[in-house]
């Protein structure tokens, strides 16, 4: 198997949700804790970047709350800048390691992107070393979006792709309390 470093996000200010989605309690384990140990089953080295509530090794972006893509630049800096890293966010409480690995694995070290219903999820996808250049060039346009920097040459992959590894459910976040009554885990 490859080696990929992967950054755990749990800093979100959960607004929406009303509670810290990171302390959100699912089959007995907290949403960051599971995010964690997922993810550490599919990349190496991992850090989480956040308040330190999963634990993995963590930092915190600065400012603290300043978006996903200020977050991933402060966890591949505090990585030695890898050319390639997975990107999770805490909020998918189905998410798999089979469909992380799915993304380590693709060939190449571009950036993978798997794709649901029309929507790329950014913050489940792995970022290569063109759309990690661009982080830094988009912060200073005044872009803090992660979709800025996937722009150009992601690979998106539909469900054809992912869905022999895994299920729509993996790729399900919860944002809201409807969220998880939707799911199933109100």
């Amino acid at each position: 198997m490859r080696q990929v470093a992967g950054v755990l996000l749990t800093g979100g200010a959960s607004r929406r949700m009303g509670t810290d989605k990171a302390q959100l309690v699912v089959n007995g384990e907290t949403l960051a804790a599971r995010s964690a140990r997922v993810l550490a089953d599919a990349c190496d080295p991992v850090i989480e970047v956040g308040p330190g509530v999963s634990g993995l090794p963590a930092i915190q972006e600065d400012p603290p709350g300043a978006g996903p893509l200020v977050a991933l630049l402060a966890g591949i800096g505090a990585l030695g800048n890898p050319r390639v890293v997975v990107l999770l966010a805490c909020d998918l409480p189905f998410v798999d390691a089979s469909l992380l690995r799915l993304l380590v694995e693709r060939p190449g070290t571009g950036t993978v992107i798997p794709v649901v219903d029309g929507r790329a999820q950014y913050a489940c996808a792995r970022y290569g070393p063109a759309a990690l250049a661009a982080a830094v060039g988009a912060l200073r346009a005044g872009d803090a979006s992660l979709r800025s920097i996937a722009q150009s040459g992601a690979e998106l992959l539909d469900e054809s792709q992912w869905g022999r590894v895994t299920t729509a459910r993996a790729l399900a976040d919860v944002d809201t309390p409807e969220d998880l009554e939707r799911l199933g885990l109100a």
